[in-house]
């Protein structure tokens, strides 16, 4: 019988791993706890109703109905015994001759008591969703509240953590509330609306060019957010977001993108762990004592020139790929080979006509980003049907200053 490849999530890094074994002399399962797969760099415009949820995932049997020697399975994994090569799922055992954990990062409060619920964040499909409903829900009630001071706080939008994910989710609330739901809303006044964006270091976009930082966030201050760096959240109570240097800011809205740390299943191995939770590998991507088992992407530690890999979906995708390699060459015979990331490079988008591209020597700003981040983000979605959809919608949203998905399907300021 032909060996069998277990491979845990169906994000980047799982996918790019089972399409790369498509022909080997192997049987895969892929599992994952949902059906689809997230096209997560775009989920902060679900967040910000410029895309449908549907847009940007795509069911994984879809994705691969094709590829002969693998089956999906839908269920929860809850555990990996790496001495005796089994995983343990919510449906039972299942025993593999290699594994590849792929199972990505989930949100680390840091140690802030109380913040998991009282915070919002984005990491899920639902958590667009749920964003997207609660920001246009304290529109409406701020529209029905005489109170001056709540509709302030109604009106008040803390994102914590200025990294990409943070820049780009503030430029895109900016623009949905300055050039949208001023319209939608003309009882409210535009100088009621604060959007704040807290960092705790020195700049914006930790880790690109200094200069090309400077730029997002004047370009975003261009756009009504109101930048703090070197500014620490010590706890959110009471809808007070209490800051370290002793400042409070009343706000019915935080949204945290300040920190991530590896998946509870792969913090969970028996293992040497490093930074943020993530699991130490070899050179060739092997668990050490275990070498039929590989951990890829933001599960796995792993450093060059001194520094971990960021945890971003291209190092998951090319370790996907050196993974893949490496068990068609143990089904063959030949020892593995060591894994080496070739920087691609960043980008970030800070709304219309508005982004930085970091590229090593080569650097750049303004409206020509901001047609590289589109193309390269479209390319990568999964599906002709959505890359249709999301460039309509995108198009839409240029020429007349509207966002399409502008609907409450549930009021979490009323609990429903």
């Amino acid at each position: 019988m032909q060996p069998h490849v277990v491979i845990v999530g169906a994000g980047f890094g799982g996918l790019t791993a089972a399409r790369r074994l498509a022909g080997a002399p192997v049987r895969i399962s892929l599992i994952d706890r949902n059906n689809y797969h997230l096209f997560q760099p775009l989920l902060y415009q679900v967040a910000t109703a410029g895309l449908e949820p549907e847009q940007i995932a795509k069911p994984v049997r879809a994705i691969l109905r094709h590829q002969s020697n693998l089956t999906f399975r839908m269920t929860e994994v809850t555990g990996i015994d790496l001495s005796s090569q089994q995983v343990t799922s919510a449906e039972g055992p299942i025993a593999y001759d290699y594994l590849v954990l792929a199972v990505g990062a989930e949100t680390d409060f840091l140690g802030l008591g109380g913040l998991e619920d009282d915070s919002l964040q984005l990491k899920g499909l639902t958590d667009g969703v749920t964003i997207r409903n609660h920001v246009l829900a304290c529109f409406e009630r701020a529209a029905a509240d005489p109170q001056a001071e709540r509709r302030a706080e109604l009106l008040t939008f803390v994102i914590v953590g200025a990294g990409p994910t943070g820049v780009e989710m503030a430029g895109a609330l900016a623009e949905l509330v300055h050039l949208v739901l001023v319209k939608d809303y003309p009882e409210l006044e535009g100088k009621e609306i604060r959007i704040l964006l807290l960092e705790a270091q020195d700049q914006v976009l930790p880790g690109f060019d200094p200069a090309l930082a400077r730029s997002a966030q004047r370009t975003l201050e261009g756009k009504g957010v109101e930048v703090m760096t070197g500014a620490r959240l010590a706890n959110y109570l009471d809808k007070r977001a209490l800051l370290a240097d002793g400042r409070s800011i009343l706000a019915e809205t935080l949204i945290w993108s300040a920190g991530v740390q590896a998946e509870q299943l792969a913090r969970d191995l028996a293992v040497e762990h490093g930074r943020q939770g993530r699991v130490i590998v070899e050179p060739t991507l092997q668990v050490p004592a275990h070498p039929n088992a590989y951990v890829i992407g933001d599960a796995a530690y792993q450093e060059a020139d001194g520094q971990p890999l960021p945890m971003m979906a291209p190092v998951a995708m090319q370790m996907a790929e050196r993974a893949a390699d490496n068990i068609r060459r143990a089904v063959e015979g030949r020892p593995p080979q060591a894994f080496a990331y070739r920087d691609p490079g960043r980008l970030a988008t800070i709304g219309r006509n508005a982004a930085v591209a970091d590229f090593g020597r080569l650097r750049f700003r303004g409206f020509l980003a901001w047609v590289v981040w589109l193309v390269v983000h479209l390319i990568q979605l999964i599906g002709f049907r959505n890359r249709l959809l999301v460039l309509i919608n995108w198009a839409w949203d240029y020429f007349f200053y509207d966002r399409a998905v502008r609907l409450i399907t549930s009021d979490p300021l009323r609990g429903e």
